[in-house]
């Protein structure tokens, strides 16, 4: 299992949308991708603009070609990339222990 993590960082005043967005975007389209197996959503308590996003892949390639190279990729741009400040900086985990 990969763990990609995405620190995302909206406009400000744009709360209320993106998290109905983000939510849609990941349930509607990134849920139905080749390996996708679980997320969730973390908002941020002193910067309110601040999201991270975590979705368990089965794999590395899961991510980084299966969905990153379907359509699906742009529509989920779609549907959040408007509200982003910046872009996202996404970065992928292995567990180590539990």
């Amino acid at each position: 299992m990969i763990l990609e993590i995405a620190d995302i960082t909206i406009q400000a005043g744009k709360n209320a949308e993106f998290d109905v967005a983000i939510e849609k975007g990941v349930r509607e389209v990134i849920s139905g991708a080749v390996g996708f197996r679980n997320f969730k959503i973390q908002k941020g308590i002193e910067n309110p603009q601040r999201y991270l996003l975590m979705i368990e892949w089965e794999t590395l390639d899961n991510h980084m070609v299966d969905f990153r190279n379907s359509p699906a990729y742009t529509k989920w741009r779609e549907i959040v990339g408007p509200f982003f400040a910046s872009p996202p900086v996404v970065e992928h985990f292995q567990l180590l222990t539990q």
